[in-house]
């Protein structure tokens, strides 16, 4: 599966939406630092809010193979500016979360998302996990969850850079002298 990096305003859905990747169940998490579970990079909603934490998220960015700008479906008004996407070398994909939400508008958030520069979007209640399975198939999940078994969550700073922890270390075979 390809790597993506969650980037949306707090409230958004990008946890939510992570742990459906994950194919577990959600459940309310505050996300206070960069996470990596497996191929999936959550952030933050304060990074895309706050002008000196943005910068990071271009970093960040160059981390993963794809890039989702997550929007919830009744946002009054759109975080990202226009041309965004020109910011970072990778595929840039929109995602609207919370399609069946109260006054939800998904087709505003669509202009909105293809002004940033989004040519891909995706629309989903990840709360109930409609629409996550196309995501799956995008990033090339083969419809299995994304975290593989071996891999644990792992929370880094913006300035440390993204690994990820394997639970029991590779070993490594001594070299001997000729």
């Amino acid at each position: 599966m390809k790597k993506v990096l969650l980037i949306g305003r707090s409230e958004a859905g990008k946890t939510t939406l992570a742990q459906r990747l994950l194919g577990e169940e959600p459940r309310y998490h505050k996300t206070q630092a960069v996470t990596l579970v497996g191929p999936i990079i959550d952030t933050p909603g304060e990074y895309c809010q706050r002008a000196e934490y943005a910068k990071a998220l271009a970093l960040y960015a160059y981390e993963a193979d794809v890039v989702a700008l997550v929007v919830s479906a009744d946002e009054p008004f759109m975080l990202f500016s226009p041309g965004i996407t020109s910011l970072v070398n990778r595929e840039v994909v929109g995602v609207v979360t919370g399609v069946d939400k109260p006054g939800a508008r998904p087709d505003l958030c669509d202009s909105w998302l293809r002004l940033c520069g989004c040519r891909r979007l995706f629309h989903m209640d990840a709360l109930h996990g409609e629409g996550v399975g196309e995501l799956l198939d995008y990033l090339g999940a083969d419809g299995s969850p994304a975290r593989p078994p071996d891999e644990t969550k792992i929370r880094r700073s913006p300035a440390e850079p993204i690994k990820t922890a394997k639970k029991t270390p590779k070993k490594v075979p001594k070299q001997t002298e000729k």
